[in-house]
């Protein structure tokens, strides 16, 4: 195969100047996740009229301006793709076909993208575990480990080189867990920028990309966004208009030469101020050592890129408890619509308890207030940008957590992935970037924070991180 492993930049820039068809690159996808999802589990469903879809692509008028031209794309099954059903992990949903395509899959389809399949998650997004009624998705990197939650599939997918780049979204971290776990680039979105999943947890979840270069992350994000000027802003940590137009006088001829219009002032040096935490949970809860260690290296590859490096302490005491119980409370919410009869354990007894904490008014609300109106950023203080552990402990096993009680699930969850669930509750932009490898063979993310507009400077620093840091962009046995 020549085209899958490839980035989708590469593919696009490919299929634009004609070195490949569309359809071409997307068969070669279809192939790779017939050889290697029965590894995963990551697809409920693969789209074989993905290839036709892709000859349309071919035939548009406009191939020469599509940014992401015949790439290939996985979708999240909790968002609506026309023609399919979208099931998010769950049995009790609806069988009913989706008559619509959801905003950012249209935008997507808009820039060129080709869906070739949607993908698995728990059961209605409400854990960090890759297991549901649909099968359990595997961590390609060790299969006996999990892909984490809730965009499981979507993460796994890539980090397996069936897809370059794939949609999820997060409530409580779930674009930046499982990008942690499988070894890849999620990045969730500020609120205003993508539009939101259809089922947006009261504001609290943000569709993003998922991708395994910070380029690539880039250009998707600008797609989802609508804002071209995204797509260029990883090389300065600044947002990037494009280029002028080449512009001539109206007496010129048609051979003469086009001349460039005014060039627009030079974008501010990227040098930011940049707090690290690597322990950044309250007492009790800990981080491992090893998670610790590339949290503090990464602030060192940042100093020695010319920012300016602080360390940072542990967030609050009661943000931890306000966070547990948002997420219950939306768990309830999320679960009242739906048979009880036909969902899961797990998920009948998260909704069991969040209903409880409602009923008490203790639904984390005042918390999320608090933390949101001031708490973070008189916590968060000068920086620009924060850098924390994105788990706080390796992925647990894969395994059925559907079945199991509210106990070990809620446990489960709070031990290896507290870090995330905060930047929810405020709704400031963060992502998680592969960084190092823990001993036990599994990629080792790190959380990069920013306040409300900071996604520009997210993907600045990660380029850095990048380029300082090379990772494996597939997980082992997975390469191309």
């Amino acid at each position: 195969m020549l085209w899958a492993g490839r980035s989708a930049v590469e593919i696009a820039a490919a299929v634009r100047q004609g070195d490949v068809t569309a359809a071409t690159v997307v068969e070669e996808h279809l192939h790779a996740i017939a050889e290697r999802d029965a590894r995963v589990g990551a697809f409920r469903v693969v789209r074989e009229r993905a290839i036709d879809e892709a000859r349309a692509v071919q035939k548009r008028r406009d191939l020469a301006e599509l940014p992401l031209a015949g790439v290939p794309v996985a979708v999240k099954d909790n968002l609506e793709v026309a023609g399919e059903t979208r099931r998010s992990g769950s049995a009790a949903t609806s069988e009913s076909i989706c008559d619509h395509d959801h905003d950012t899959v249209a935008r997507l389809r808009a820039a060129g993208a080709v869906v070739v399949g949607l993908t698995n998650l728990p059961e209605l997004g409400l854990v960090a575990f890759g297991d549901s009624h649909y099968g359990v998705v595997r961590n390609p990197w060790n299969p006996s480990r999990t892909a984490g939650g809730s965009s499981s599939g979507s993460a796994a997918a890539v980090a397996a080189g069936m897809v370059p780049i794939a949609l999820g979204n997060d409530g409580m971290g779930s674009l930046r867990i499982p990008g942690a776990c499988c070894g890849v680039l999620g990045l969730k979105p500020g609120p205003g920028l993508v539009p939101r999943p259809t089922e947006d947890w009261q504001g609290l979840a943000e569709n993003g990309p998922l991708a395994t270069t910070v380029e690539d992350l880039s250009v998707m994000l600008s797609v989802l966004a609508a804002d071209p000027a995204l797509a260029e802003s990883w090389r300065t940590g600044t947002r990037v208009e494009p280029e002028p137009p080449m512009l001539r006088s109206v007496w010129a001829d048609d051979d003469q030469v086009w001349e460039q219009a005014p060039v627009q002032p030079a974008a501010e040096l990227f040098d930011l101020r940049v707090a690290y935490a690597p322990r950044p949970l309250p007492p009790g809860l800990g981080v491992d050592m090893e998670f610790q260690s590339a949290v503090t290296a990464a602030a060192e590859a940042l100093r020695v890129a010319g920012h300016t490096v602080v360390e940072h302490g542990r967030l609050p005491a009661w943000l931890g408890p306000s966070t547990v119980a948002t997420w219950l409370a939306r768990a309830s919410e999320s679960a009242a619509t739906y048979d009880r009869a036909r969902l899961q354990r797990r998920t009948r007894s998260l909704a069991r308890a969040g209903a409880v904490l409602r009923r008490l008014k203790l639904e984390g609300a005042k918390g999320r207030e608090r933390w949101q109106d001031y708490g973070a950023d008189q916590w968060f203080g000068d920086a620009d940008v924060l850098i924390t552990p994105t788990l706080a402990a390796p992925p647990p096993v894969a395994e059925g957590w559907g079945e199991r009680g509210f106990l070990r699930n809620a446990l489960g969850n709070v031990r290896y992935a507290p870090c995330t669930g905060p930047w929810n509750m405020c709704g400031w932009p963060a992502m998680t970037v592969p960084f190092a490898t823990h001993s036990s063979g599994l990629p080792i993310g790190v959380q990069l924070v920013a306040p409300p507009g900071g996604e520009p400077h997210l993907l600045g620093l990660a380029a850095q991180l990048e380029s300082s840091h090379p990772w494996q962009r597939h997980a082992r046995g997975f390469s191309y």
